[in-house]
C-alpha cells in the first residue's frame, strides 16, 4: 500500500522581509519524548489508515449507501485531493501559529470529520465529509514532522524519523486487514461506519495526552500566507477531474470539455498570481521558479506518474476481488496483504542504499511493479477466479516495488535542487503525490467501471469484472513503464539535505 514516508514540509527559504529563525523548544528526553512522538505517530497512523482502510470496505459503502461507480471514486479520491490542496497551507499555519496547537486542531477536526462520516445518510454527504476529513489531515500530518525535527535533539531525531517509517509500514499492513474485519465484524450492526467511528475513541486519547506532553514549537518567519494561492490550485485540479470520474454518468458533451478547460484557465491563474507573489517578495504555495531547475519538473512527472497507479489499483482490485470472485471484505484483506509485507521487506534496503544508487533503485521499483501488474493480467485474464496463492504472488512482487522506490523518490528528486529550495520542493513534491493519486483514480477508475460495463451483457459476472481489471493492470504496467523512462533523467542518489 502506499507510504507516506515521503512526505517533506520544511518550510520553504526565506525571502526578503521575512525571518527564518526557528523557535524551538527545550529538546524533550525520557518518558516525556516517548510520550510526545507516540501521539504525533498515531496522528499520522490514522492518517494513512483512512487513505486506505476505505478501499477495501468500498464495495460494502456502495451497497449500503447506494452509490455509483463515481461516487465510489470520490469517497476515496476527495479525501487524496483534499489532503494534497492541504499539507503546504497546513504545515506553514503551523510554523506560524504553533505546530502542537495546529496538531490538536487538526486531530480533533479528523475526529469531529469521521464521525460524520459513520453517520453519512447518503454518496454526497459521505463525499463531502471524506473532503472535509483530508483537509483537517493536512492541517496535523505536517506537523508531525515539525514537531519531532524541532523537538528532538539531533542524535535523537533520526531515531523518531525511524519510528515514523515503521509506523507507516505498520499502517500499510493494517489498513485493508482492519479495514476487512471490522466490515465483517458488523459491530453493533454498523458495518462499515466502524472504520470512521474507531477514529473516535483513539483521537479523544491522543488529545488528552497530546495536551500534556506535546512542545511547542513554531518559525518566527512574518512571511503571509498564500491562501487565495491554494485555492485556485484546488480549484483548477478540481474542474479536471471532476468530468473525468463522472464520464460513465454524464458522457463527453461541450459539458465536460468546457470544465477541462475552466480548470487549465484556473492553474493558469494561479501560475500567474503566484508569480506576482514571487515577484514581490512574497512567499507563494508554489514557486515558479522551481519550474527552472530540471531535476525538479522531471521529479513532478516521475512523482504524477508513479502515484497515479497506487490509489487506483487497490480500488480496483478491491472491487474485482469482492464483487468479482465473491471473496468478502476480510478475504479481499488477505489477498492485498502480501503487497503490503513485500514493501515493508524493501523499503529499509531503499533507504539505506538511497545516498548511493537511489535513481538505480527508483527504476528498479517502477519496473517491478510493471512487473507485478503484468503478471496479475495474465493470472485474471482468463475469467476465472486465480486462487489466493496467484493473486499473494503478483501483489507480493507489487510490495517488493513499492518498497524500493516510495519512501525515497522525493530525497532523490531534492539531490537536484539548492538546499535553499529544499524545503520549499519538498512540500510541493509530497502535494503532488496526493494529486497523482486521485488523478490515477479518476482515469484509471473510470476506465475500470466502464470496461465493466461494457462487457458484460446484462449484470456484472467475474469475467466482466477480470476484463475490466485486465485492461488497468495492462495500462498501469505501461504507465511503470513510463515512470522508470522519466527516471532516467532523475539524480543519481539521494540528497543529504533532506531529513
Amino acid at each position: 500500500m502506499p507510504d507516506r514516508v515521503t512526505g517533506m514540509t520544511a518550510s520553504p527559504s526565506p525571502r526578503k522581509g521575512t525571518l527564518s529563525t526557528e523557535v524551538p523548544p527545550a529538546p524533550i528526553a525520557g518518558a516525556g519524548a516517548t510520550a510526545a512522538l507516540l501521539v504525533v505517530l498515531f496522528g499520522s497512523f490514522m492518517d494513512l489508515l483512512d487513505a486506505t482502510i476505505v478501499t477495501v470496505a468500498a464495495p460494502a459503502i456502495a451497497r449500503d449507501l447506494g452509490a455509483g461507480d463515481a461516487q465510489i471514486q470520490w469517497t476515496i479520491a476527495a479525501y487524496t485531493l483534499a489532503l494534497g490542496a492541504g499539507l503546504i497551507t497546513g504545515g506553514r499555519l503551523g510554523d506560524q501559529y504553533g505546530r502542537k496547537r495546529l496538531f490538536m486542531i487538526g486531530l480533533a477536526g479528523f475526529m469531529v470529520t469521521s464521525a460524520l462520516c459513520a453517520l453519512a445518510v447518503d454518496p454526497g454527504m459521505l463525499i463531502g465529509m471524506r473532503a472535509a476529513q483530508g483537509l483537517t489531515a493536512g492541517i496535523m500530518v505536517p506537523q508531525v514532522f515539525g514537531i519531532i525535527r524541532a523537538s528532538f535533539a539531533p542524535g535523537e531525531r533520526a531515531k523518531a524519523f525511524g519510528a515514523y517509517g515503521a509506523v507507516q509500514g505498520l499502517a500499510s499492513v493494517a489498513g485493508p486487514l482492519l479495514g476487512g474485519l471490522l466490515v465483517e465484524a458488523d459491530l453493533f450492526g454498523l458495518g462499515w461506519r466502524t472504520i470512521f467511528w474507531i477514529n473516535v475513541p483513539v483521537s479523544v486519547l491522543a488529545l488528552v495526552i497530546g495536551a500534556k506532553v506535546l512542545p511547542e514549537s513554531r518559525s518566527a518567519s512574518t512571511a503571509r500566507l498564500d491562501l487565495p494561492g491554494a485555492l485556485l490550485a484546488a480549484t483548477g485540479i478540481l474542474l479536471l477531474l471532476l468530468p473525468i470520474i463522472q464520464a460513465e454518468t454524464w458522457g463527453w458533451t461541450w459539458g465536460s470539455y468546457a470544465l477541462l478547460a475552466t480548470g487549465i484557465v484556473v492553474l493558469a491563474i494561479f501560475l500567474a498570481h503566484e508569480r506576482r507573489l514571487t515577484g514581490r517578495g512574497n512567499e507563494p504555495v508554489f514557486d515558479p521558479a522551481l519550474l527552472q531547475i530540471r531535476a525538479f519538473t522531471v521529479g513532478l512527472a516521475a512523482s504524477v506518474l508513479f502515484f497515479g497507479g497506487l490509489g487506483s489499483y487497490f480500488l480496483t482490485l478491491s472491487i474485482y476481488l469482492q464483487n468479482g470472485t465473491g471473496r468478502t471484505a476480510w478475504e479481499a484483506g488477505l489477498v492485498i496483504l502480501p503487497y503490503a509485507l513485500g514493501s515493508i521487506i524493501t523499503s529499509g534496503l531503499g533507504v539505506a542504499l538511497a545516498a548511493k544508487a537511489g535513481r538505480t533503485l527508483l527504476i528498479a521499483g517502477s519496473l517491478t511493479i510493471a512487473a507485478s501488474h503484468l503478471v496479475l493480467w495474465y493470472v485474471v485474464k482468463d475469467g476465472d477466479d486465480p486462487g489466493y496463492w496467484l493473486l499473494a504472488l503478483a501483489l507480493f512482487i507489487g510490495g517488493l516495488g513499492l518498497g524500493l522506490a516510495a519512501p525515497i523518490l522525493v530525497n532523490v528528486v531534492l539531490a537536484g535542487v539548492p538546499g535553499r529550495n529544499a524545503g520549499a520542493a519538498g512540500g510541493v513534491l509530497s502535494t503532488v503525490n496526493q494529486i497523482g493519486g486521485a488523478a490515477g483514480i479518476a482515469v484509471l477508475g473510470t476506465v475500470f467501471f466502464t470496461s465493466v460495463i461494457g462487457s458484460a451483457a446484462g449484470a456484472p459476472t467475474l469475467p466482466s469484472y477480470s476484463h475490466a481489471l485486465s485492461i488497468v493492470l495492462i495500462a498501469s504496467a505501461a504507465l511503470y513503464l513510463l515512470t522508470a523512462l522519466v527516471m532516467l533523467a532523475l539524480p543519481k542518489a539521494a540528497a543529504e539535505h533532506a531529513e
